[in-house]
């Protein structure tokens, strides 16, 4: 089943933020060293400037919002580096309830849609190494390994 992709307005925020909750969530639980459960992980601000910047788009299912996307332009220049235009995607959640049933994709494709379209030189993110089924979803799509971070405990 299919939903409908559409640009946030201010009247979704708890919607959003509900499904921001369960993201920062699964975080929070596998590194509890770095994340801290909290109360709000979306401001109402933030997401507000993400509408004023035309940055972040919902996915509606039966007059509910079941999936949210961020997206961010990085422009990278100077240095040692190429001058690129990078489509980054900030964040990206499905409902708990709904995942697996290819809304991941469908957000997914409205955002290749756009990197094509305004003919960024890459699309990118960063996926959490424990979040398992996302970089499953990412991989599936085609998003290939660009660096890897790593630490010592």
């Amino acid at each position: 089943m299919n939903g409908n992709i559409r640009k946030a307005n201010a009247q979704d925020y708890q919607q959003v933020e509900r499904l921001m909750q369960q993201i920062h969530i699964l975080h929070a639980n596998w590194r509890p060293d770095i994340y801290k459960h909290c109360s709000v992980v979306l401001s109402e601000e933030r997401f507000l400037e993400h509408i004023k910047n035309e940055e972040i788009v919902v996915l509606e299912k039966e007059n509910s919002v079941i999936g949210v996307m961020i997206y961010l332009t990085r422009n990278i220049s100077g240095g040692l580096m190429q001058d690129r235009k990078i489509l980054f995607i900030d964040a990206l959640a499905v409902d708990e309830k709904e995942r697996g049933n290819g809304f991941g994709h469908q957000l997914l494709d409205y955002l290749v849609r756009l990197y094509k379209d305004l003919q960024y030189d890459g699309l990118e993110l960063q996926v959490n190494a424990k979040n398992l089924t996302a970089m499953e979803l990412y991989t599936k799509y085609g998003f290939t390994p660009k660096s890897i971070n790593m630490e010592l405990l």
